[in-house]
């Protein structure tokens, strides 16, 4: 029996631990997406205890301490950070055989050392232990960074944000590059006029312009794009249920804009027409200065109205959407293509039924102009785990290339989740390790290795085009 989290961990053949070790175990960390709040790594936060870096706003931890019975009191509520943390270490041997089982040792192991497993019984030494360390210069935010040999990060960033830490961090010198990622999702969302109003008004704000028309939205749009540009910025990301493609005129989209602007609730049908047309906006800036374009589709968010009202969104409440994905994709594409205006894409399904549609689509507008153009992109959310992992490894395989895969990411609000890009590259080495022991691919430690490499580094370094 072998012993649980060692050195071989989830590496099941020698092959599979010379891969990991000779080529994947020491590369650097290149996180091109992520939600860590880019002011605490401009400040080098300081966290008073474990609860504050690893419980707060973590909605995967929220969601297993509700199914074991604990009360929303230890979740998002105002019990003492040393209460919610008990609550988590006695929620933590339930969850065996869920990912966040392998997640929470692997974040103890590293950065803390602590080996032990979490539960009742050493809860209270593990506290005391890993708050000490906090308090350590090298646990601080940016250290923590340092230590996990990460070189660059993509934030993900509002078009109204002023990215002034962005700025600091840059003026400052700090060696792993924090940059910032356009997330425009807010000037789509054109359903509830308030919410929109609100924001096209904040926009406008920081384009430095006054938004009455659809022609000044797009111009504000277009202005935090070139600034974002300016600080660093290469990629665009997208969070939509399923892709828009209606057809529409200008006419319709100023309709739709000049309804809302005005306080009314404009038609579900040019709520839809507004949103194709918003998307293609996007992606034609995001072709003009050859950054690359995420597309993150499929949640089904807030479905507990009575849970949204009392604390509103990101809390643990989203699940797995089952929309149509095929056709509008399809015509979305296709539109862009016939234009020679589609970028470099990335796609994150949340419903695994879609990975082959997501993989053989991306195979339709790949044109040989940059290696894996367009890309099935690593296990997102609900998928970013072991089993999620594999399929996604297997079903890029079979209809793509996995050589020029782009890797993996975090897509975290917690400066302890990189030990998930270490998690991917475990199962990584150890499907390449079965099958060169299987005899299915050559036992060519080179060829592998390379393959390997590529896939946890250098292939996202000259990708993304960033300057490192």
């Amino acid at each position: 029996m072998k012993t649980f989290m060692d050195h071989s961990f989830m590496l099941h053949s020698k092959t599979a631990e010379r891969l990991y070790n000779e080529h994947a175990k020491d590369l650097p960390i290149i996180d091109y997406h992520c939600h860590l709040p880019p002011d605490e790594i401009a400040e080098d936060r300081i966290f008073s205890n474990m609860t504050k870096i690893w419980l707060d706003g973590d909605h995967y931890k929220w969601r297993a301490m509700r199914a074991n019975g604990i009360s929303e009191r230890y979740c998002t509520g105002d019990a003492s950070d040393r209460d919610k943390f008990m609550k988590w270490a006695e929620t933590v041997p339930q969850t065996l055989r869920n990912p966040l089982y392998h997640w929470t040792h692997m974040e103890l192991q590293r950065p803390f050392g602590i080996i032990k497993l979490l539960g009742p019984d050493t809860a209270d030494e593990i506290y005391g232990k890993c708050n000490e360390m906090l308090q350590m210069p090298e646990y601080s935010a940016k250290n923590i960074m340092r230590s996990m040999k990460v070189e660059l990060v993509c934030t993900t960033d509002d078009p109204a944000d002023s990215l002034e830490h962005h700025i600091r961090l840059k003026k400052e010198g700090f060696e792993v590059k924090v940059l910032p990622t356009f997330r425009p999702d807010k000037s789509m969302a054109l359903e509830v006029p308030e919410i929109f109003n609100g924001y096209a008004d904040r926009l406008g704000e920081a384009a430095g312009i006054s938004i009455t028309r659809f022609d000044d939205m797009i111009t504000a749009l277009q202005k935090r794009h070139d600034f974002f540009h300016q600080q660093g910025c290469r990629l665009s990301d997208h969070g939509i249920e399923h892709f828009y493609a209606e057809d529409f005129t200008e006419k319709e989209i100023k309709k739709a804009f000049d309804t809302v602007r005005s306080g009314k609730t404009a038609p579900m049908e040019l709520v839809l027409k507004f949103k194709s047309a918003m998307l293609i906006h996007f992606a034609m800036m995001n072709h003009e200065k050859g950054w690359t374009q995420q597309f993150h589709v499929g949640a089904l968010r807030n479905n507990s109205t009575r849970m949204f009202r009392e604390l509103g969104a990101d809390k643990g409440f989203d699940s797995i959407g089952d929309y149509e994905m095929a056709r509008p994709m399809s015509k979305f594409f296709d539109r862009l293509d016939m234009g020679n205006r589609l970028t470099k894409t990335i796609l994150y399904n949340l419903n695994p039924r879609d990975n082959e549609v997501m993989a053989t689509m991306a195979g339709n507008f790949n044109d040989g102009s940059t290696p894996g153009k367009m890309q099935f992109g690593s296990g997102w959310w609900f998928l970013d785990q072991k089993d999620g992992m594999q399929k996604q490894l297997n079903v890029l395989s079979n209809m793509g290339l996995l050589s020029r895969f782009v890797g993996m990411l975090t897509d975290s609000r917690s400066f302890l989740s990189y030990p998930r890009h270490d998690y991917f590259r475990r199962i990584l080495c150890n499907m390449i390790g079965e099958d060169i022991e299987k005899g299915e691919i050559p036992g060519d430690m080179e060829l592998t290795g390379s393959m390997v490499r590529n896939i946890c580094y250098r292939n996202a370094r000259s990708y993304f085009g960033f300057d490192l």
